[in-house]
């Protein structure tokens, strides 16, 4: 029996580290949410029998252990991760569509924490309503609201225009 969970737990790890990463915008901090998740998940093996939806189990305690983090993060006062700025500092050549999947993801980074978790897990990991307010812990009216926002705010961030770019001027 433990095994069989074991091999269902190891079948949803790219989804959590998908996720993981999304939430957290950092390869390195994403990794550790999801041992961090896996390792609660396997303390819990007991717990299990009842469960009749792991998937959507796992990534509530992967949100739950995200929020622990954050709160855990504004009461010492915050770190910034240096995998944010890593992009920044050294990119890589341009390749096609690189920008557009940039500019989403700038996007999606600035969209409030509720909008960006509803679209993470409806659209990118195609969870239903129901498995988002279960793993969210909110009413399915709130997911709802909160994936129409979101979208409408991700609509309106891609949509507008570039702010123009500063000319240098030759002063003489």
């Amino acid at each position: 029996m433990a095994d069989s969970i074991e091999m269902d737990l190891l079948r949803h790890v790219s989804a959590l580290r998908r996720y993981a990463r999304a939430l957290t915008g950092s390869e390195h901090d994403a990794d550790d949410l999801v041992q961090e998740c896996l390792a609660r998940a396997l303390a819990r093996i007991g717990l299990f029998r009842g469960v009749t939806n792991i998937r959507a189990y796992l990534f509530s305690m992967l949100h739950n252990a995200h929020v622990d983090r954050m709160k855990a993060a504004r009461r010492r006062g915050g770190m910034v991760a240096i995998d944010g700025c890593a992009g920044e500092l050294a990119q890589a050549p341009e390749q096609p569509g690189a920008s557009e999947l940039r500019d989403v993801a700038r996007a999606m980074q600035d969209l409030p924490q509720e909008q960006r978790e509803v679209l993470l897990l409806v659209g990118l990991e195609g969870m239903s309503y129901k498995e988002t307010s279960q793993i969210l812990d909110v009413p399915i009216g709130t997911v709802m609201s909160r994936l129409s926002r979101g979208r409408e705010a991700l609509r309106q961030r891609l949509a507008a225009p570039a702010a123009p770019r500063a000319a240098l001027r030759r002063v003489k």
